[in-house]
């Protein structure tokens, strides 16, 4: 009966991606329709996507993991993301949208060929180049933690639970692009702030309460209380706080998110949703470090300690509101995986079909081009994902610093730096992909530091010193600007 119970549960939340997608189809037929949504969302489905995106399934079962492992020492993880991501709403998005209306741009690297004047389409190649590597991998990710997630909640078989995840995130990511992406999303990210609000509430008072569970932590591992953790402020100490708050540095500028600014209606929306963005990641994040306390005290000597989370809402609720949980998780998996299968997709055949190999192709063409792609990226990467034995955590923010290393520089210096040049837009996309795979393969281990860390900054020197050696592109300086003077008309 339980089984039941959970199945059905599971089917309606199927059945409300499934209309979702059914009901995005109207506009997706475009180019800007099925990429970025005729450039139309509001405020509340921008902001909510956009974090439901970045979070992805390392918040469900990465983070309350952290918090399960290492205690307030994960702590460090919820400044850096808040950090990121009102950097990114409150100095960033206003400027990028202005921006990128000017250009009428589609996609980033759209962005990136205008602002530099890129006529060899060079960031273009670059970008597809590096979205390509670390995108399918981040997807693979993503579809272990659906397999997983099944496994856990419904005893499932992990290949087929992963098989059901991909084929339902198929259907409505083809069937309405960006539109049906972004409002699946929204719908993600308040499943999200429910569960990270109930889950850690109901687990804190089971415990007795707050100050009754930092007690028996205490008991437990008195590390688990201290925000140095393990190592101290020791040198490896310092690098291990500095990885955790460098995992907010990618939300300054990643694809994936940043499309969302493009798609949205107007300069408005961004200024409204920013009072959204933000304290919505604080919410979610600080709800996912103290289920993940909970869980340790309630739980101790978890063999898997990603799968806190999924213990916790088997044992503490009842069963009806279990099938919720696992739609939770499921919502945070597939609210990445959607996002990254159309930015890759767009990044093969907006960005090099059809602005570089066949410029001339019908729009119905580059969206049937587009849905194509969309399924042939999604069968790779599920083929990619089937060793359920790395850490989520850590495979994603691999993928998370590649991604963010190549593109956040150089639209941070784009937006905020007249004197940026195409040269030093290249060389720092190059530079922070390439420390990034670097450091994480050959100086990770030994320093204990986290690859987006020198990578962003890595690549940010780059931008600054190749930019005093060569030439920012003609009128840059006046377009800044006019677009400064933009943004501050619309300030509110």
């Amino acid at each position: 009966m339980e089984k039941t119970i959970l199945v059905l549960t599971m089917a309606v939340y199927f059945l409300a991606l499934v209309l979702i997608g059914v009901f995005s189809r109207e506009g997706s037929d475009s180019v800007d329709g099925y990429y970025a949504a005729g450039k139309k969302l509001k405020y509340w489905i921008v902001s909510f996507s956009t974090n439901a995106t970045g979070e992805s399934s390392w918040l469900l079962l990465g983070l309350t993991g952290m918090g399960y492992a290492v205690g307030l020492h994960a702590i460090w993880v919820i400044l850096g993301e808040v950090l990121g991501v009102g950097v990114s709403w409150v100095f960033m998005a206003c400027r990028f949208k202005v921006y990128t209306d000017r250009y009428d741009s589609i996609t980033v690297p759209d962005y990136l060929e205008d602002r530099f004047d890129d006529r060899r389409h060079v960031l273009r190649i670059i970008s597809s180049v590096i979205l390509v590597t670390m995108v399918t991998s981040y997807i693979a990710a993503q579809l272990t933690a659906t397999g997983k997630a099944f496994k856990s909640f419904l005893q499932i078989d992990f290949l087929t639970g992963t098989v059901i995840g991909l084929v339902i995130i198929l259907f409505y990511t083809v069937v309405g692009g960006l539109k049906a992406v972004a409002r699946a999303d929204f719908m993600h990210g308040l499943l999200m702030l429910a569960g990270l609000v109930v889950l850690p509430v109901v687990a804190v008072a089971q415990c007795g309460g707050l100050f009754e569970m930092f007690s028996l932590l205490r008991e437990l591992d008195p590390l688990l209380l201290t925000l140095s953790g393990a190592e101290g402020y020791s040198v490896a100490g310092l690098a291990a706080i500095a990885g955790f708050c460098g995992v907010g540095l990618a939300f300054m500028g990643a694809p994936q998110l940043f499309v969302r600014f493009i798609a949205a209606k107007s300069q408005r929306e961004i200024i409204y949703g920013r009072w959204v963005a933000v304290p919505f990641v604080l919410v979610v994040d600080i709800g996912a470090v103290l289920a993940g306390m909970a869980g340790r005290v309630l739980f101790d000597g978890l063999a898997d300690q990603e799968m806190i989370m999924p213990l916790l809402s088997t044992e503490l609720f009842p069963t009806i509101v279990t099938g919720i949980f696992i739609a939770i998780v499921l919502a945070a998996i597939i609210s990445t995986a959607d996002s990254l299968l159309i930015l890759l997709s767009s990044a093969v055949i907006r960005d090099v079909y059809q602005k570089i190999v066949n410029p001339n192709a019908s729009p119905q063409r580059i969206v049937f081009l587009g849905r194509a792609m969309i399924v042939i990226v999604g069968a790779v990467a599920f083929l990619f994902s089937l060793s359920e034995s790395r850490l989520i955590f850590w495979f994603v923010l691999f993928a998370w610093s590649g991604i963010g290393c190549a593109f956040c520089p150089v639209i941070i210096m784009s937006l905020f730096w007249k004197r940026t040049t195409r040269a030093a837009a290249i060389s720092g996309m190059c530079s922070g992909f390439l420390i990034t795979v670097l450091w994480a393969v050959f100086f990770k281990e030994s320093t204990g530091l986290y690859e987006m860390v020198p990578g962003f900054f890595g690549s940010l020197a780059v931008i600054w010193l190749v930019s005093l050696f060569t030439t920012p592109p003609a009128g840059a300086d006046q377009e800044m600007a006019e677009v400064v003077r933009e943004v501050k008309e619309y300030r509110i």
